[in-house]
């Protein structure tokens, strides 16, 4: 099976950038295995948007899924209080 290629926003890389050490790994270990699956168990349709979102812990990775050119897009790793605002 063929991977995707993960693309991460600027704005992701900030979000990442702010988790703790513990956090961070298993946030880039999610963000990794979307790579392979990228629409695993558990991830849920934005309603009223294009893209998905998966919970690791407290935090939501909020991405976009490119099927032609198989890639995926990170657009937001947030807290879930400041996620749906």
């Amino acid at each position: 099976m063929n991977r995707y290629r993960l693309l991460l926003a600027r704005s992701a890389k900030k979000d990442a950038r702010r988790l703790l050490k513990t956090d961070r790994s298993r946030v880039q270990e999610a963000i990794r295995a979307l790579a392979d699956e990228p629409r695993p168990r558990g991830c849920q349709k934005i309603v009223g948007q294009s893209g998905y979102r998966i919970r690791v812990g407290v935090y939501r990775i909020v991405y976009e899924v490119d099927d032609t050119n198989r890639e995926i897009t990170i657009y937001r790793i947030v807290h879930r209080k400041n996620a749906y605002r």
